[in-house]
């Protein structure tokens, strides 16, 4: 999948996130996607290519580094927590439509229960009924 239409899918996936929003914090080269005012993920192009930054339960990230050269520590965050998709061949819409949910999901559940859009464990099984 190229840098743009990577770029696309993830935020593409993200609108259809409930109580997800697309904020411009950082200026207009910055797409900067949040629920609750708590940033799941970022677009950008200022690394010079199309990237989308995510998210990572630790020892999930490292596994995905291993095994994916499009999938690098993230780009201006803490290298343990976020990682960085990059255009490639071996990212295809469900991997990357299921590493922003999965995004989401770690944000959420760190939330308030009152604060929660959705039931994190709940939604993830709902989303893994209808693939």
């Amino acid at each position: 999948m190229n840098g743009r239409k990577l770029q696309q899918t993830a935020a593409d996936c993200a609108e259809g996130l409930p109580g997800a929003v697309l904020e411009h914090p950082f200026g207009p080269e910055w797409d900067v996607h949040k629920v609750r005012g708590k940033v799941f993920m970022l677009i950008t192009d200022v690394t010079g290519e199309p990237v989308v930054i995510l998210k990572s339960a630790p020892d999930e990230a490292a596994g995905l580094r291993e095994q994916y050269a499009e999938i690098t520590p993230g780009y201006h965050m803490n290298k343990r927590h976020w990682i960085t998709l990059h255009g490639g061949d071996s990212l295809d819409r469900g991997l990357v439509e299921e590493l922003v949910t999965e995004s989401y999901l770690l944000v959420v559940s760190k939330l308030p229960a009152a604060q929660r859009p959705v039931e994190p464990t709940a939604f993830a099984r709902r989303d893994q009924t209808m693939r």
